[in-house]
């Protein structure tokens, strides 16, 4: 009894140690993502009042978790029976992340041709702002689905060589850093200007230490917020050109004296302004025909 006791606290002792060398394996083939995914999702999570930051926040992380419930069984079963729809998959989420990084540029150069200009918060309704919430949420959980496949997948190529409950121990662990890691960090950065508040009325003294730091912490919230903007529209071009150069066999090598970064943000820039044509023709189409 006691021998084999010792038996199988050697054994998880020993799966921990390979979980341990192939956990970081796959973290440095998932950073680069894991920070793409940062910078997207602080940029879908910010825009609301501050009263409901971190309920629409949390919301978000719900439906993170929830997507990685999906996605870990389903990935590990077509990993091992069906790699080809895997590939398939990626190329698909690739196209949606081109297409919202073009979009995002194109609202930006076309402000008024593509939508009017928004109202305030403090000018809509309780309904309409519940609506608008309900819309962004829905957004963010998408495009953290997609995220989230590429980090699983990724994740588990990086570990496909080891035994099979290793892959899931360690892809499940990447899986649930890159959820509570990456939202841990937005939550921070939505409530800076709160917190800069409270250490501004910490005391009474103008221009104390306090004061100075909660000062400089508001007014670096909206700049922060605008910076993720910018590198989350560039992580999400940069992110679907990477699936498209690994995952689409003719790519391979084509490039070779281009940098990688520049290849797949043009790629992912091009295939997204494609896919925001199509599916403007289509609208257009659709419009014309059934009108």
């Amino acid at each position: 009894m006691a021998s084999g006791l010792f038996t199988i606290l050697d054994d998880i002792a020993a799966l921990m140690d390979d979980v341990a060398v192939m956990g970081k394996v796959a973290g440095k083939k998932t950073a680069g993502l894991m920070g793409d995914d940062l910078a997207v999702n602080a940029e879908k999570a910010s825009g609301f009042m501050s009263a409901r930051e971190i309920p629409v926040l949390w919301a978000i992380t719900k439906g993170s978790f929830l997507n990685k419930i999906i996605i870990l069984p389903v990935a590990f079963l077509l990993s091992a029976f069906l790699p080809a729809v895997v590939t398939a998959i990626l190329i698909l989420g690739g196209l949606y992340l081109a297409y919202e990084g073009a979009i995002k540029i194109y609202e930006y150069f076309f402000p008024q041709s593509h939508q009017t200009e928004k109202p305030k918060l403090e000018k809509l309704s309780k309904e309409e702002v519940l609506a608008r919430e309900k819309d962004k949420i829905k957004s963010a959980i998408v495009t953290d689905f997609i995220l989230s496949v590429e980090i699983v997948i990724i994740a588990l190529s990086a570990v496909a060589e080891a035994p099979l409950i290793t892959q899931i121990v360690v892809v499940t662990l990447i899986a649930l850093i890159a959820t509570v890691g990456v939202y841990g960090v937005v939550a921070l950065i939505v409530r800076m200007d709160e917190f800069g508040t409270k250490l501004m009325n910490v005391n009474e003294r103008e221009n104390s230490f306090t004061d100075t730091i909660g000062r400089s912490l508001v007014w670096a919230l909206p700049k922060v917020i605008k910076g993720l903007s910018i590198i989350g529209t560039i992580a999400l071009l940069l992110v679907s050109g990477g699936i498209f150069t690994h995952n689409i066999h003719f790519l391979h090598g084509i490039f070779d004296h281009v940098p990688a970064i520049l290849v797949e943000f043009v790629l992912g820039l091009i295939v997204g302004c494609f896919v925001l044509l199509v599916l403007a023709g289509g609208k257009k189409l659709w419009k014309v025909t059934f009108k």
